[in-house]
């Protein structure tokens, strides 16, 4: 397509480079646009103008992601074992419950890519573009969908439209795009069609995809589309985070417990055969004793409570979570990552003051602002006014009543814009000029020291976080001919008026609810310091700014904010070849004067889309759980880097295809209900596994001792798989509990060295009662030489195994011992029933168990009481996991 074979695409091979003309030589195009078979062609060549998405998993491959994870692997391993050892109940209930696990997960994650997906078609649009039938035909503007620009394509924008692709100008007039979506800048910047002189990036004649016209109109040509456009080009290496949370947490955990049961039938075989002259014949019974150490259920209740907790984000707030052990991240998170545009403040600066010449408040600048804005926005047929225009006519209902005569309407060049109204004198015309502080002063007639003194005025508002709009006015003598920017001279300042970004309306409450979750701040924007730190002061947030770093340290990425400058790597950066030690040592300091920073900071201002992913990375790198909200294209490389990446459904394709979790809006408030489900989800979690982990070690050290002690089994291995499984199936209730409050208080996150901690004390807990159980028996059944009444034996044990079960259930749910409520409490009364219940029965009686005498009751009683009041002191004395 271009003359010399190149790739048009507009970033690599110097398109963007030269005049206009000669950027349209380039792409071999021109002022009327393509031809419909020069656009079929090039659509066929480069591919649709849309950013690479990743494909979503099939049902087929995410069910067969089910097994990578460590446990699911392991009690894949321990079915396969127990169907060759020819233990077929152990085997079915096991292989069933990966099953169960992996169906559950890949269901949920197949459900929020469809959701996703129907967000995908929500957000489609359309671009006017000029085609032309044939060569000799005059070109027609016409709508097509974006996804069929084309290099060389000539189209149009106006106010309100997204810009489709890395553009030239061609023709602007008043145009202004807002870029926060590519720098984070909530300001518009102005654009300009001229030729760059000297690369003034205020002027600059590229606009990129991603941006979005804020006023004005403008004619550009296409220079890059789809993968070639700069940010495509720049998130083509996607950020690698590395394990999130809860990778690290369930990981940890898993991989000590699969130490502990690979090691426990090498164990048992040995002691039996050493001790007891048992080999081989006790290989089922090794098996089923690291199956009862196994938490068989761990899948499918980190699944089901995932699962239910994002299916009820789903519907109560219309929050998406794409990856289920996203949502427990969500409730491990101390640190959101937040920028300002659009979260804490809303896209629109509404009006704070205004300023006389001496400096005073009073009503005459923005009387004479509102004036122009209104008279602007009538004269020059613009179709709404611009962001500051709105504000003005918001803050002034009624401009004072004028007639107006002419416009002459902003340009990036004059910075200025002028209303000419009829004046109260007969015969007379009035100018109105309101614009950028420096361009008015120039305009206006001042006594001297006049300019310094304004000068300070407006740099000690700016400092306060404030945007500026100075206003001035001349009377002239009325004539009939228009007026030019010629006649923008000897005007009278009449003051400032000054701007703030309005607040989000709920983000003052939603911050104060994050923090009383133990939830810190983090604002990272691309706008000027003193703005931000603004926001947060009036949110109540403690701003303390990242400062500075020394000149010969600072990055070049942060020279120069506006990307319009050049979407090429900066030809006067350091040269990349190795260099002695000087840049090794320059890199260090670098390094440690950005992590001391970001450790401390609250408010990084100025901030690039990899300034945002450092600063997310150094956060998480110093042990923090961070998520990150954004929706513009230069957060997507810390949408990837976080812990948890959040977007919300209007965010753009790239920065929703990075995010794990999608909200119905851009509201921290979502967030906050969000992180409240994942601290939910978490805690029935962490609760599950303080109850089965302590429960089974306490009775694997017991089946170990009393394996060697006792000339039988403790326990048939069917007795065991029985056990475990109504253990296990009461234990599905905590994927339905609903924890105290205090699991709101702080980040919830599964901490192994504080759960093996935790397991050992009530562990050796548990171990213990079970040994006393054996020694009430052994004594009961007339001291240790007559214990030979195996049913007996086998059906105490099985029923105060099942009662202490249910203890620890009740015991153990909540911090400090509080009892269990709702469906854990009716679970663990179920378990109970079924220990007491099951020995006498029918099936137990299958089970080689009998009905025990009214003592044995009594000194279970005593036993499980002495338990459950030690069960209750240790509890108070250590902090749960």
């Amino acid at each position: 397509m271009v003359s010399d074979g190149g790739p048009v695409d507009g970033s690599d091979d110097g398109s963007a480079d030269g005049t206009a003309l000669q950027v349209l030589r380039r792409l071999e195009s021109g002022p009327r646009g393509l031809t419909d078979a020069e656009a079929t062609a090039r659509l066929t060549e480069t591919g649709e103008n849309t950013v690479p998405e990743a494909r979503p998993a099939s049902w087929p491959r995410l069910l067969l992601r089910g097994p990578r994870d460590p446990f699911t692997a392991v009690l894949l391993c321990l079915g396969l074992v127990s169907a060759l050892v020819a233990s077929w109940g152990t085997a079915t209930v096991i292989l069933a419950l990966v099953a169960v696990s992996c169906a559950l997960r890949a269901s949920g994650e197949h459900r929020a890519g469809r959701s996703l997906a129907g967000l995908r078609e929500l957000v489609a649009g359309t671009a006017t573009v000029l085609r032309r039938t044939s060569d000799g035909t005059p070109p027609r503007s016409r709508e097509i969908p974006v996804a069929d620009l084309v290099p060389g394509d000539v189209i149009r924008l106006g106010p309100g439209d997204l810009v489709p692709a890395d553009v030239r100008l061609l023709r602007a007039r008043g145009l202004t795009v807002h870029q926060a979506a590519l720098t984070g800048e909530s300001a518009p910047v102005a654009k300009s069609a001229a030729d760059p002189v000297g690369g003034s990036g205020a002027e600059s004649p590229l606009c990129f995809q991603g941006s979005d016209v804020a006023s004005g109109s403008a004619t550009a040509v296409v220079l890059a589309t789809g993968a070639r456009t700069r940010f495509a080009v720049a998130l083509a290496g996607p950020v690698r985070r590395g394990p999130s949370a809860f990778d690290r947490s369930v990981h940890g955990i898993s991989w000590a417990l699969i130490r502990f049961m690979l090691l426990t039938p090498p164990l048992v075989l040995m002691a039996n055969a050493a001790l007891r002259g048992r080999g081989l014949e006790t290989l089922p019974f090794a098996v089923a004793v690291a199956v009862g150490l196994t938490p068989e259920m761990l899948p499918v209740i980190v699944t089901t409570c995932l699962a239910r907790g994002a299916a009820l984000l789903a519907r109560d707030h219309g929050v998406i979570v794409r990856r289920l052990p996203a949502l427990h991240d969500l409730g491990a998170i101390d640190v959101l990552c937040v920028d300002k545009t659009g979260t804490l403040t809303r896209d629109r600066p509404v009006v704070d003051r205004s300023l006389g010449p001496d400096g005073r408040a009073g009503p005459e600048p923005l009387r004479w602002a509102a004036v122009n804005a209104w008279w602007t926005l009538q004269l020059a047929e613009l179709p709404a006014p611009d962001t500051l225009d709105e504000a003005l006519l918001e803050a002034v209902a009624e401009p004072e009543a004028y007639d107006g005569v002419d416009v002459v309407p902003f340009d990036a060049t004059r910075r200025l814009s002028t209303a000419v109204v009829r004046g109260r004198r007969p015969g007379t015309h009035v100018l109105v000029v309101k614009g950028a502080v420096e361009d008015v002063l120039d305009r206006c007639v001042l006594e001297p020291g006049e300019r310094t003194r304004l000068d300070a005025l407006a740099a000690r508002e700016a400092d306060d976080g404030l945007r500026l709009l100075a206003v001035a006015t001349a009377e002239l003598p009325a004539r009939a001919h228009r007026y030019t920017p010629a006649d923008e001279r000897g005007l009278t300042f009449r003051g400032l008026v000054a701007f703030r970004d309005a607040l989000a309306p709920d983000a003052a409450e939603a911050l104060s609810g994050l923090a009383a979750r133990g939830v810190a701040i983090r604002v990272l924007t691309g706008d000027h310091p003193a703005t931000a730190t603004r926001a947060c002061h009036e949110l109540g947030l403690t701003p303390h700014l990242a400062p500075d770093l020394p000149p010969d340290l600072e990055p070049r990425r942060n020279r120069h904010r506006d990307p319009g400058l050049d979407p090429r790597p900066d030809p006067g950066g350091p040269d990349p070849r190795p260099d002695s030690g000087r840049q090794a040592a320059t890199a260090t300091a670098t390094a440690t004067a950005t992590a001391t920073a970001t450790a401390t900071a609250t408010v990084h201002a100025r901030c690039t889309p990899a300034d945002k992913a450092r600063v997310v990375a150094e956060l998480r790198a110093a042990g923090h759980t961070v998520g990150f909200l954004g929706d513009g294209v230069n957060d997507a490389p810390a949408l990837r880097a976080a812990d948890v990446g959040i977007a919300p459904r209007a965010a753009c394709a790239v920065a929703r295809e990075s995010a794990d979790v999608v909200l119905g809006e851009k509201d921290l408030g979502a967030v906050g209900h969000a992180i409240t489900a994942g601290r939910y989800s978490s805690a029935n979690i962490a609760s599950y596994l303080r109850v089965t982990l302590s429960s089974n070690l306490g009775n694997v050290l017991a089946m170990l001792a009393a394996g060697l002690l006792l000339p039988f089994l403790p326990m048939l291995p069917a007795q065991v798989l029985v056990q475990n499984l109504c253990f296990d199936a009461a234990q599905l209730a905590f994927a339905y509990d609903r924890p105290g409050a205090a699991a709101l208080h702080r980040p919830t996150e599964l901490r192994p060295r504080a759960f093996l901690r935790f397991l050992t004390g009530f562990g050796a807990l548990n171990a213990v009662a079970d040994l006393a159980t054996f020694a009430v028996l052994a004594l009961a059944l007339n001291g240790p030489d007559a214990v030979d009444d195996r049913a007996v034996f086998h059906s105490a044990w099985f029923t105060e195994n099942l009662l202490t079960q249910a203890l620890v259930m009740v015991l153990l749910r909540t911090r400090r011992g509080a009892p269990g409520t709702g469906p854990v409490a009716r679970a663990a009364a179920l378990l109970g029933a079924v220990g007491l219940l099951l020995p006498p029965s029918p099936l137990g009686a299958r089970l080689g168990m009998t009905a025990l005498a009214p003592p044995y009751y009594l000194l279970l009683t005593a036993v499980l009481a002495l338990y459950a009041l030690s069960l209750r002191l240790l509890t108070r004395r250590r902090r749960q996991p």
